[in-house]
């Protein structure tokens, strides 16, 4: 059977590819004295919180499972609106809020409103794998700008404006960024936005990580310029909501209806149950226990920046936000006889049984010298994982 042009086009997740492979390693070094200790896949090791839980059971036993209107529950839109008012001070209407099966709906919805075949979106590069397969998949072209550590691996409007071309329709940020945990600055953000806006473009950011943001300077959301900011949002990293698959789009007025079409044809409605639950999120106790939780992801990048460092791997731009540390493995490398991120990612993981993500997946610019580490691991076990990279690379 012949696969679509566009199945083709796709390339594999090889952070998954990665993950695969630990777990094969870690069943065949089983009930040895180094278990394998997982700092490849952005999870985070908080569970959602007790009122959250509480909420899910209360509407399973109600029976209250049925499907919901495709843009969500009109509660739901509600507080995560008056969650913008709160933490942002910004004033993000319900109406204009879309509740996705998850950021990856969100991120598909935009694509497919706002992209045609052969539109170009310009990206970083370094930036999330996925992003860019999701324009692919509607036929568009990403175009990766190279984006280096003294730009803080960010996209700036010089480099918009220069690589805008006759079919470029927009770029794709994030901020907080998978790989690095690095932000744009505000005002760059504006600049940018404005460039893209005088061409008659999009900007979409994906702000999945924001609620995860560590320095005021820059947890600050791309709402806050104008209402043509396509903001893609998610409940997995802030409110450690993963498996339940449940995330949100915010576009200007103008798009609801064609991304609610699209909504009712392709998911019906995001889950009703994590739906339901998620109305809990934005209870008292559970804000209180959220920024508990994000104190904690930073007093964990506290100490394992730090770790990396004094192990030989180098993090050229401290993360302000997310859970991910961006670190030059190319001394280290040399240290185990190797040569790239991909073959020192295999030998740490044969070595000191510690899955780590080589930076092949994010892009082409150096990222053959970059590996990223996520500490979204319990403090116990970045200590563990500190110790074997200490011991492996003295």
């Amino acid at each position: 059977m012949t696969l679509a042009r566009r199945a083709q086009r796709i390339e594999p997740f090889y952070v998954m590819e990665m993950a695969k492979r630990a777990a094969e390693v870690a069943r065949a070094s089983a009930g040895g004295d180094a278990p394998m200790i997982y700092l490849n896949i952005g999870e985070p090791d908080f569970t959602a919180p007790p009122l959250v839980q509480e909420a899910a059971e209360r509407a399973i036993r109600a029976g209250r499972t049925q499907y919901t209107q495709a843009p969500g529950l009109p509660e739901l839109r509600e507080r995560i609106s008056a969650w913008y008012a709160q933490r942002f001070g910004v004033q993000v209407p319900a109406r204009r809020i879309v509740v996705t099966a998850g950021a990856s709906a969100a991120l598909q919805l935009a694509c497919l409103a706002l992209i045609d075949a052969g539109d170009e979106v310009l990206m970083p590069d370094p930036s999330y794998p996925c992003n860019r397969q999701f324009v692919a998949a509607a036929d568009g072209v990403p175009v990766m700008i190279p984006a280096t550590a003294a730009e803080r691996f960010q996209l700036s409007a010089d480099k918009v404006e220069a690589a805008w071309g006759p079919r470029t329709r927009g770029v794709m940020l994030a901020s907080p960024s998978n790989p690095t945990g690095t932000s744009i600055a505000p005002d760059e953000l504006r600049r940018i936005h404005d460039v893209v806006r005088a061409r008659n473009g999009v900007t979409f950011v994906d702000e999945i990580y924001l609620g995860l943001s560590h320095d005021p300077r820059y947890g600050q959301t791309a709402l806050a310029l104008d209402e043509n900011v396509i903001s893609i949002n998610s409940f997995s990293k802030y409110f450690c909501m993963t498996g339940w698959r449940l995330g949100w789009l915010v576009v200007p007025e103008s798009l609801v209806n064609a991304v609610e079409m699209l909504a009712q044809h392709l998911f019906i409605c995001a889950s009703t149950v994590s739906q339901f639950a998620a109305l809990a999120c934005f209870e008292p106790d559970s804000l209180a226990e959220y920024e508990r939780r994000r104190a904690e992801f930073k007093a964990r990048r506290d100490f394992f920046v730090p770790a990396l460092e004094a192990a030989g791997l180098h993090v050229p731009v401290q993360p302000d936000g997310a859970f991910y540390a961006w670190a030059d493995c190319t001394a280290a490398a040399r240290k185990l006889g190797v040569s790239g991120s991909w073959d020192f990612a295999e030998a740490v993981m044969q070595r000191a049984h510690l899955a780590i993500t080589p930076g092949r997946d994010f892009g082409q610019h150096e990222t053959a010298q970059y590996i990223r580490f996520s500490t979204a691991s319990s403090m116990a076990q970045l200590h563990t994982a500190a110790d074997r990279l200490k011991a492996l690379l003295a």
